[in-house]
């Protein structure tokens, strides 16, 4: 790793490394709400399946096993407070 890497990288983390973190946590936020919207009657919330959502499975197949463990592993601040 040379000198000038060393100081893009230190430039970057002092500049934007918080803003990009932010954004892609809020990415990451907004594709499991789609992702909710879409298929939560997977995960037993019934809603009426649209016609769009069947049009945007071959695309978002992959993601499905991993939303569905990120989902069922949330935990609210209740579910440790009362147990």
């Amino acid at each position: 790793m040379g000198l000038l890497q060393s100081v893009r990288e230190f430039f970057f983390g002092m500049a934007v490394h918080e803003p990009v973190t932010l954004v892609l946590k809020e990415k990451a936020g907004l594709e499991q709400l789609l992702l909710l919207v879409m298929f939560g009657d997977m995960l037993g919330i019934p809603s009426p399946r649209p016609y769009y959502a069947l049009k945007l499975l071959p695309y978002l197949w992959r993601k499905l096993p991993g939303w569905r463990r990120s989902v069922l592993r949330q935990r609210d601040w209740t579910d440790w407070a009362f147990d």
